[in-house]
């Protein structure tokens, strides 16, 4: 597995630099069927890693965000399986603020066991392996990656500063003393699993790539993704690839129920 991890590691890093070379030109940016931009540097970048996954592991099927009609007939069998989010954040992409990262999960029995997370403009790296620690890449090696215990008022929220759906701001108000950080893509689960942020509530449509990758690293930090029955995020259950929503904590004993109850939770 670590023999994996290194090689995904290194698919991270090609890339973001494929990506990098999109991102410093003017590009065109196409509108999918769902609304969500399109550019050539999540093309690239899913050629790439698709292209060494397989080349890496044959065996292994792939479900890319660029490559998904794949029929849960065929996806049902799978007991393992690559999950690629190959630029998660594209309209941060688009907005050139750099809040934008490359995802490559492997999952087993629809829970992600490896993970890594690259975000190429601060050349930010974590990547993990269950059971065996998450860690931030550096120039002079790995440093460990912890989630803060206990977690302490005023908790520190991924959320919108200017954007808040109806939940979210009833969540926060029953949280009490809270500091929110704004920020794109998976790098809130990331900030996380460094402890520079404590709690991430999601009440809304994400989809599997979204999120597996980064949830391995925050697991392997001490954290948790939970389902709003309290039960770990999981994956290829079902036929469609949309999450439920989520709570992600650093601290998993921090009282997260209290915050969903009333009219905002029905």
């Amino acid at each position: 597995m670590s023999g994996l991890r290194e090689a995904c590691i290194e698919l991270s890093l090609a890339a973001g630099a494929a990506i990098m070379e999109v991102y410093a030109q003017d590009f065109p940016v196409e509108m999918k069927a769902d609304d969500s931009p399109l550019t050539q540097a999540d093309l690239a970048s899913h050629r790439l890693i698709v292209a060494g996954l397989r080349a890496l592991t044959p065996d292994i099927p792939v479900l890319s965000e660029e490559d998904a009609d794949i029929p849960w007939s065929v996806r049902r069998t799978w007991q393992r399986h690559w999950l690629v989010d190959p630029l998660d954040g594209t309209r941060e992409f688009v907005k050139k603020n750099g809040e934008f990262t490359v995802n490559i999960a492997l999952i087993e029995d629809g829970r992600p066991v490896l993970g890594v997370v690259y975000a190429p403009v601060f050349d930010y790296l974590l990547h993990a392996q269950a059971g065996a620690g998450a860690f931030l890449r550096q120039p002079g090696g790995d440093v460990g990656a912890f989630t803060r215990l206990p977690a302490t008022s005023p908790l520190r929220v991924a959320a919108s500063r200017s954007h808040l759906d109806p939940r979210t701001a009833a969540a926060l108000e029953r949280m009490g003393d809270t500091e929110r950080h704004g920020l794109g893509s998976s790098l809130k689960f990331c900030r996380i699993a460094e402890g520079l942020i404590d709690v991430y509530p999601r009440f809304g449509p994400t989809s599997e790539w979204d999120t597996a990758a980064a949830q391995c690293v925050l697991e392997a930090a001490g954290g948790v993704v939970l389902r709003l029955d309290g039960t770990p995020l999981d994956y290829n259950r079902k036929d469609n690839i949309l999450n439920p929503d989520f709570i992600a904590l650093g601290d998993a004993t921090l009282p997260w129920r209290d915050w969903l109850d009333g009219p905002a939770h029905g």
